[in-house]
């Protein structure tokens, strides 16, 4: 399972620092429904996003920090891609209830439903909850602290005894309009984590479709989009 988050948030936005006014307990708890509230409200503005991202892993086995690179592009109607450019090749792109995949070696990327690859399920389930700022889901799922307020910083402590045997805490810092992720820290038990800053974010400019692949895969099984040819 560490390998899962390393690839869901390889994902919905360094060991770094996260700037913005410690809140107290008591006004945490008495403002989180009004800043869960603006969030969403900001969120429901936002038709597309599109970002290159940095990726840190740190592993307490290894003296080298990890980084990759890469570039997310989000579309409104459950629309995301997700590719790694630097040190390898590889990525995904998901269209309604079908992704295409691709790797280094990959000329035809293979399309497959959503429903049926569990990694693919949860990744796309929680970058969406997050782009629409679904809190009734997300508050299910985690326990959310408000840490700072400007720019709004949360910890995310999960809920379910399954899940925390992989996962210690979520970090999440947002733009300071509120309007996406800028920040994410995946924390294990161990006490490894992944980072990803993302950077250079364009909202709402025009995206195509073509971006996303197909929404339902040829009679072969494969995306057959030349754009998706790597």
């Amino acid at each position: 399972m560490r390998h899962f988050w390393f690839i869901f948030l390889v994902l919905c936005v360094s060991g770094m620092s996260f700037p913005g006014r410690p809140a107290a307990a008591s006004e945490a708890r008495r403002d989180k429904a009004k800043i869960f509230s603006e969030i969403a409200a900001s969120a429901s503005r936002v038709k597309t996003l599109s970002s290159d991202f940095t990726q840190e892993k740190h592993l307490s086995m290894l003296d080298k920090v990890l980084t990759s690179q890469g570039r997310f592009f989000y579309k409104r109607d459950n629309r995301l891609r997700w590719e790694l450019n630097d040190p390898v090749v590889s990525g995904f792109a998901v269209n309604g209830t079908y992704a295409a995949r691709w790797d280094a070696q990959t000329e035809i990327p293979q399309s497959v439903n959503v429903n049926r690859v569990p990694f693919l399920k949860i990744f796309s389930d929680q970058v969406f909850s997050w782009a629409k700022a679904d809190f009734k889901r997300l508050q299910k799922q985690y326990h959310i602290q408000v840490i700072g307020e400007n720019p709004v910083d949360l910890k995310l402590d999960p809920k379910s005894a399954r899940e925390k045997k992989y996962l210690d805490h979520l970090r999440i810092v947002f733009a300071t309009d509120a309007s996406h992720v800028r920040t994410v820290e995946v924390h294990e038990p161990d006490g490894d984590f992944t980072a990803i800053r993302f950077i250079n974010t364009q909202i709402n400019a025009p995206l195509p479709d073509s971006l996303f692949g197909p929404k339902q895969p040829d009679s072969q099984g494969q995306a057959s989009d030349e754009h998706l040819r790597r």
